[in-house]
């Protein structure tokens, strides 16, 4: 026998129960967030502990929280939540800020920073890249760059305490790579990565694609300008990889990692 409906009533009933226990869990784990910012104090001697973000740890939580079963949360959903609690619980352990430069689109790039990073940080928009390139080398500080043509990522070359650790948005589903995200922290392999190459060789993409793909490295263009692109290499590729000596070029270099799109 098919089961009876259940009345309006009765579904709103249940989302203030399922509402009342949601809210539970999350003041535990904002809790426990400050416990695990207590505990690295107390490693640190009572001194505050370094920039505590881990973008390859944060990218396997997801990945995991992704691949479980769900019968109706999008992973839109699924990613914008525990964005937001991973933030929370980041600031909740020392300095943590965004400085955007919203190159010819700042309204797209605080929708990206605020998309990757929730609403705990507190957010500057800046008006240049070195601006956010300063703020990312500070304690706490990340920097969002947008993937245009005035190459803001190019100074990164320049930069050898920075990485590129993101490419926004993290969801094939919001649009395509439009901005890095940049730090002054340790870029790990997270499992499935795309590492950020920039070259200033003349040649075409089509044919830098094909100088890379000879050398066991596929490659698709990011970005470009001012004579310069960005490329995605797929993997974690270290910057001393001997496939990349000899590679089209000679102003080039390996500016960080990021995550694939976690729908794709």
């Amino acid at each position: 026998m098919a089961e009876t409906p259940k009345s309006l009533e009765e579904v709103r009933a249940r989302i203030d129960a399922v509402d009342d226990e949601l809210l539970r869990l999350i003041d535990e784990r904002a809790g426990l967030a400050q416990a695990v910012a207590a505990a690295k104090r107390a490693a640190a001697g009572g001194q505050e502990p370094g920039f505590g973000l881990r973008p390859a740890r944060e990218t396997q939580v997801l990945r995991a929280l992704l691949a479980r079963p769900r019968a109706s949360a999008a992973p839109g959903l699924v990613v914008r939540l525990w964005r937001e609690l991973m933030a929370d619980s980041l600031k909740s352990q020392g300095p943590f800020a965004l400085a955007v430069f919203g190159g010819r689109d700042p309204a797209r790039m605080a929708e990206l920073a605020r998309l990757r990073f929730g609403a705990a940080p507190p957010m500057a928009m800046v008006d240049s890249a070195e601006a956010a390139i300063a703020a990312a080398r500070r304690l706490g500080g990340v920097g969002v760059l947008p993937l245009d043509g005035i190459a803001p990522w190019a100074r990164l070359l320049a930069e050898p305490t920075l990485r590129a650790f993101a490419v926004l948005p993290c969801l094939s589903a919001w649009g395509p790579p439009a901005a890095l995200a940049v730090a002054a922290v340790e870029v790990e392999p997270s499992g499935a990565d795309q590492t950020l190459w920039i070259t200033d060789a003349a040649l075409t993409a089509d044919r830098i694609v094909e100088a890379l793909g000879a050398r066991g490295l596929a490659a698709a263009v990011l970005a470009e300008g001012r004579g310069l692109r960005l490329f995605a290499l797929p993997g974690y590729v270290q910057p001393n990889d001997p496939r990349l000596l000899g590679a089209p070029g000679q102003l080039t270099g390996v500016i960080g990692a990021a995550p694939t799109p976690f729908d794709l």
